[in-house]
């Protein structure tokens, strides 16, 4: 009797904690971060410092380098290690199929819609559906180095691939700078995505509407044509083959270049006494472009996802939505600009991002070219990046690699 009494008090107490809520104070959430560009470990710290201070859930970030991330994310999908993690723009799609990641259509769609950039919002997207929080809105630039321009003659800032390459021969010729061009050309997703800008503002595309490969298109073709012939020419620095976006930075920041391809965060760091010696002589632009294209740039839109494993999805999404909210985006911009269309013109964006960045990106925005958003993109991606850099190197033409691209997509999708 006492057994059977003792047994039913012990399940009655067991049911109670099972109904008990959870408390915010007892939630640890484990995020995942990137290193470079767009936020900075320390805005980031700062954002989920204040998270924890308003609502009492801890939240543990990880922060890694891009190169990283994505092997971590796909190394941890077993174990559950993060509950809330960044993503690339080109991750949904694979993430979503292999169910990494939840689905949180419902959520994102009841927000405003409306006063969020398409870039931001496309980030997030598979097959119609959400899978995540937009949250880094980003897109590369070029950048100039306008007192280098003034010492050639040249006044006004390129419009037309055409322009940019006869200022950097005059800029070479007058032995201003040795290599007015410098790119991220490494064998790593920067050279992706400098390609992907240069693609689109020949008119080319890797996809078409149906997400079917056009790889070896005339205009493909044409823009890595043209970025091998800046290299076999001297105006592109052959050093841009070994570069990431940090290594273009610095070389611009140095002086050693007037012509650079990059994500928002150049123009606080080349204005950055600390870390540049071309202080005010640089200038944020439009990427130029061709009789095809008035210009393009690529979409770096970064998602915070939920893993499909987190425990606590509702206190995530909090979290998420917080990093994202108006406030937060409004007074950490130095380095990346809003999701939120409204904040373009509040007082304080313009004058922490900079005005000269905000008016760039109301053009700039305009022209963004999503890489493919397919599942097998990382494989496509990483075969992209071994036969461009052989026609960068002069071991093969563009149309032998881009055929042989276009042939790998296809097996790929076919799969």
């Amino acid at each position: 009797m006492k057994k059977s009494i003792l047994m039913a008090c012990a399940g009655l107490a067991a049911a109670a904690l099972m109904a008990a809520p959870v408390l915010a104070e007892d939630v640890t959430l484990n995020a995942l971060f990137m290193k470079q560009a767009g936020y900075s470990e320390d805005d980031v710290t700062a954002m989920t410092q204040a998270f924890t201070e308003e609502t009492g859930i801890q939240v543990n970030p990880t922060f890694v380098a891009y190169e990283e991330l994505s092997p971590k994310i796909l190394t941890s999908a077993q174990s559950g290690g993060y509950d809330v993690i960044l993503g690339d723009c080109i991750w949904p799609a694979q993430f979503a199929k292999a169910g990494l990641v939840m689905d949180v259509t419902d959520r994102v769609e009841a927000l405003e819609l409306d006063d969020i950039y398409q870039g931001a919002l496309d980030a997030t997207k598979y097959e119609g559906k959400y899978y995540g929080m937009p949250w880094l809105n980003d897109v590369k630039y070029m950048f100039v180095n306008t007192e280098l321009l003034a010492q050639a003659g040249i006044e006004e800032v390129p419009a037309t691939w055409d322009e940019l390459i006869a200022d950097a021969q005059a800029v070479k010729d007058q032995g201003i700078c040795e290599y007015p061009i410098v790119g991220c050309y490494a064998q790593a997703e920067c050279l992706i995505c400098d390609y992907t800008c240069i693609a689109g503002s020949f008119g080319g595309a890797f996809v078409d509407e149906n997400n079917e490969p056009t790889l070896n298109s005339e205009e493909n073709v044409a823009a890595l044509d043209f970025m091998a012939k800046t290299l076999a020419d001297g105006l592109c620095n052959p050093k841009s083959l070994e570069m990431i976006e940090d290594d273009v930075l610095s070389t611009f920041a140095a002086g050693n270049a007037v012509f650079a391809i990059n994500w928002t965060y150049q123009y606080a760091a080349m204005n950055d006494e600390s870390q540049s010696s071309v202080v005010g002589q640089g200038v944020i632009s439009p990427i130029p472009g061709t009789d095809k294209a008035e210009s393009a740039t690529v979409n770096g839109g970064m998602p915070l996802m939920i893993t499909a494993g987190c425990q606590h999805p509702d206190e995530a999404w909090d979290y998420m939505l917080f990093l994202a909210s108006k406030d937060m985006q409004a007074k950490y911009c130095a380095n990346a600009l809003p999701i939120w269309k409204s904040l373009y013109t509040d007082e304080n964006v313009k004058a922490t991002a900079g005005e000269e960045v905000v008016a760039a990106s109301q053009i700039q925005f305009d022209y963004i070219v999503n890489r493919p958003m397919v599942p097998y993109y990382n494989e496509l991606s990483t075969a992209m990046q071994s036969e461009i850099q052989l026609v960068l190197l002069g071991q093969k033409t563009a149309q032998e690699a881009l055929d042989s691209l276009q042939a790998t997509a296809e097996e790929l999708a076919a799969n």
